[in-house]
């Protein structure tokens, strides 16, 4: 049970594929060994969008590290979730090598890891994507190859599922409205490259009057490219979450009902631990907190209704409920990605409210924000905490609770800011706060 790249032990790797199916033997060690293990408190991690499971591992290495010193009374079991997820090479990871978070490239050029990722992530694609990498490298003139561009991306994505795998890419639901193909896929793609070359300006300007001129296209297209691959890998995340994790807790309360579990999920991740909760079976209640750190999907995911529209509400509304303890929601405005980049792909997808004139203060305060830049909104009773409040005082043992991890998550550069800045010894102390894990002892039967 020792993994030589693990931090802690005794750890499992609960691996899914993309239509939430479990590695069984995985799945099955898990079963059989963590009541044998003596695990009382399970913590179960999700990546965001890692291309690879090194990377996956690295991160879950690095977050669980400081859990035995935390929380030395516990017993103490650990999980890493891997979901074919991918990440565009360009994106800066803290902490990681060069091997893991390359150095930006000149975009718009689709770099070999990049490409490399793709042909994993999107099997059977090929052509398409060797097509796309040449537009990018060619940047062509013509308005019409943006629009060819824009095709191919269509292609590559499978936009509009059949099924109901459409729903999983869904952070808000309207009564009476069905769900269409998002407004970027839709309309004319030399807009939106722009729109997204305007965006990537103003983040490497802040401030400056050269953000807001009009940029290459093609930084916007290869921009559009990153969004429409999140799109599908959103989509990917509900799917894994619901049909995949959240059955396998089921079947593990089953088989092991007095084991606590403790949800985490970084980026995506948080979409996919967020998603299991709609999958638990009937009668589970043995989840005992939910910690997103830096949730890539909407602040009104757990709403009933959003307050610009009553007829819609957030596709987890109420979801919070299943939980035996906190939903506990962990964001930081140095996110750029959450913060800049998500509202406006967001809006793409499907805001009638467009950033007719574009401005940072307006993206800012879009009504398509994410869970890692402001937490939750609009769900009544929801608590809010600094950072260092939090550590120091008693988490509330249920409903949402926003933490402002700004004081630590805080590094990074554009597009992405902070947002993958999540190692920090403070985000595993609410963790462990969250769940109460330091407190159950060998004579407290139903610890709370």
């Amino acid at each position: 049970m020792v993994d030589p790249a693990m931090s802690v032990a005794p750890y499992w790797e609960l691996t899914f594929d993309a239509d939430g199916d479990p590695d069984r033997g995985k799945r099955d060690r898990l079963l059989a060994q963590v009541e044998e293990r003596g695990v009382r408190d399970l913590v179960v991690f999700s990546h965001g969008w890692n291309s690879d499971r090194s990377g996956a591992t690295r991160l879950y290495s690095g977050f669980f590290a400081p859990f035995p010193e935390l929380a030395p009374r516990a017993r103490l079991g650990y999980v890493g979730v891997v979901w074919p997820s991918m990440r565009f090479s360009d994106e800066p990871i803290p902490d990681l090598p060069r091997s893991m978070a390359a150095e930006t490239t000149r975009r718009p050029a689709l770099d070999k890891d990049t490409r490399r990722a793709l042909l994993e992530t999107f099997p059977g694609r090929t052509t398409v994507i060797d097509q796309l990498a040449r537009l990018l490298d060619q940047q062509p003139r013509e308005e019409t190859e943006l629009e060819e561009f824009g095709r191919l991306v269509r292609l590559l994505v499978d936009v509009v599922p059949s099924g109901p795998q459409a729903l999983f890419a869904t952070d808000t639901l309207a009564e009476g409205v069905p769900q269409g193909e998002p407004e970027m896929f839709s309309g004319p793609t030399a807009a939106a490259c722009e729109e997204y070359a305007r965006a990537l300006a103003a983040l490497e300007n802040p401030g400056g009057a050269e953000g807001f001129a009009l940029p290459n296209p093609w930084d916007g297209a290869h921009e559009l490219l990153r969004q429409a691959t999140y799109y599908a890998m959103k989509r990917r995340a509900g799917t894994v979450g619901e049909r995949g994790l959240g059955r396998v807790i089921g079947q593990l309360a089953a088989a092991a009902p007095d084991v606590r579990v403790h949800l985490v999920g970084h980026s995506f991740g948080g979409r996919l631990v967020s998603f299991a909760l709609r999958g638990l079976p009937r009668g589970v209640h043995t989840v005992k907190s939910v910690t997103l750190l830096q949730g890539a999907f909407s602040h009104y995911a757990f709403a009933a209704r959003l307050p610009h529209d009553p007829r819609a509400g957030g596709v987890l509304q109420g979801r919070q409920n299943r939980i035996d303890g906190p939903l506990v929601c962990c964001y930081s405005r140095f996110d750029t990605a959450l913060g800049t980049i998500y509202p406006l792909a967001s809006r793409m997808a499907g805001d009638a409210e467009g950033v007719a004139e574009f401005g940072l203060g307006k993206l800012l305060g879009a009504k398509w924000g994410a869970m890692g830049h402001d937490g939750v909104q609009a769900v009544p009773g929801t608590r809010a905490f600094k950072l260092a409040d939090a550590l120091r005082t008693k988490l509330p043992a249920s409903g949402c609770v926003n933490i402002d991890a700004a004081a630590v998550v805080r590094r990074g550069g554009p597009p992405t800011g902070a947002h993958s800045d999540i190692v920090h010894r403070e985000l595993a102390q609410v963790v462990v706060a969250a769940g109460r894990i330091a407190r159950p002892t060998a004579t407290d039967p139903s610890p709370r």
